[in-house]
């Protein structure tokens, strides 16, 4: 009995975790599975009406369940980095999610904006430490509000936070290769081709305090994996490869800086945040999963948002959960639709509902 925390939250959240949670009804009838759901109601709304961000208690429900499935976080009435810092960075932390992680694959029929590049060149994956670094909170002011203002932002970055990072994203390269429709490499084959190479993205030649833990770090960790290609780029030059050459990237591992602004480029070389997932995951603890495209207010109660990111999210959840035959049945379902029925990934331009959407993969569940 898999026990999930649903929490819709903002805007469209609501209406493509709606979608998701259809797909998971239907996959876990085909594939004999037990789940139970408990929608915990945070976000935007709930701010204004209590004034609190994150309710006594809240945190302490959440640690009793196996996986959250979140949907969207973000209110125009609510200032900018409220609910963010306040409810979805502490949930990170307190839960210690240290794991961000974000697969970067084109599906069929998801027009990219980069010429001559498809699914077999965009299908990499990217790991982000998802704990420390500058989203750690340490710094402070002096003379706020002065001509002398002061204001210091310090990147934390701990030998342990650094090294299960590194050593969670060797393990994933390991088991990734299996997984991907593309790929028919068997585990022996690992150094061969594109498979089986995690890059380390830092800043080596200036961040030479945090930049030269990672380095030493991932140095070490890599040696405990000889089948595994290593790579290193700046985080410059990661930005600039990632259009120019996706196909160079298997397996990213990065700091959570540097790996919050390559996802969002990420996001648009898979063909943009209606198709992009991630999950928050803590390996040996409660785990988070959500679709990339934020609440999208504008479209909020239109039926036009596209639920596919969601969906995907919740196939990643399916894999947290170990249901990996679901997983992939989800995930196959997903480029049935996206390969033969959607006009377009943009909200209102799909040619169906946000309903209709989440039909379809049910649907196609069975392909």
């Amino acid at each position: 009995m898999h026990r999930i925390a649903v929490i819709g939250g903002d805007g469209t959240g609501p209406e493509v975790v709606r979608e998701g949670l259809k797909v998971l009804e239907a996959v876990a009838k085909l594939d004999n599975f037990r789940y139970e759901l408990r929608h915990v109601d945070l976000g935007g709304e709930q701010y204004k009406r209590t004034g609190v961000v994150l309710p006594d208690g809240v945190l302490d429900e959440l640690r009793r369940y196996d996986v959250i499935y979140l949907g969207a976080i973000g209110h125009p009435d609510v200032a900018p980095g409220i609910l963010e810092k306040g409810l979805l960075l502490r949930i990170r932390f307190e839960l210690d999610q240290y794991i961000n992680l974000r697969p970067v694959r084109l599906y069929p029929g998801v027009d990219t904006p980069i010429k001559d590049k498809g699914p077999k060149e965009i299908d990499f994956v990217v790991v982000r430490e998802n704990t420390e670094d500058l989203y750690a909170g340490t710094g402070g002011f002096l003379k706020k509000n002065t001509p002398d203002e002061v204001a210091i932002q310090t990147s934390i970055n701990t030998r342990k936070g650094v090294e299960r990072c590194v050593r969670w994203a060797f393990d994933y390269c390991l088991k990734r290769h299996a997984q991907s429709p593309w790929s028919g490499l068997a585990p022996d084959d690992l150094a061969a081709g594109k498979r089986g190479k995690v890059t380390l993205v830092a800043k080596t030649n200036v961040l030479t305090y945090a930049s030269d833990l990672w380095q030493r770090t991932y140095d070490d960790v890599a040696r405990d994996y000889p089948t595994i290609k290593t790579d290193y780029n700046h985080v410059d030059a990661c930005c600039m490869w990632m259009v120019k050459n996706p196909e160079w990237f298997d397996v990213i591992v990065t700091t959570n800086m540097f790996g919050d602004i390559i996802t969002d480029l990420a996001a648009m070389v898979q063909g943009g945040l209606g198709v992009a997932a991630g999950g928050n995951i803590n390996p040996q603890g409660v785990s988070m999963f959500e679709p990339m495209g934020g609440s999208a207010p504008k479209y909020t109660g239109l039926g036009v948002i596209n639920p596919i990111a969601a969906i995907a999210a919740m196939m990643l959840m399916l894999e947290k959960l170990g249901e990996e035959k679901a997983a992939r049945r989800v995930e196959r379902a997903i480029m049935n639709v996206t390969g033969t029925k959607l006009k377009s990934m943009a909200a209102g331009k799909m040619g169906y509902s946000t309903g209709e959407v989440g039909d379809l993969v049910v649907q196609s569940l069975g392909a």
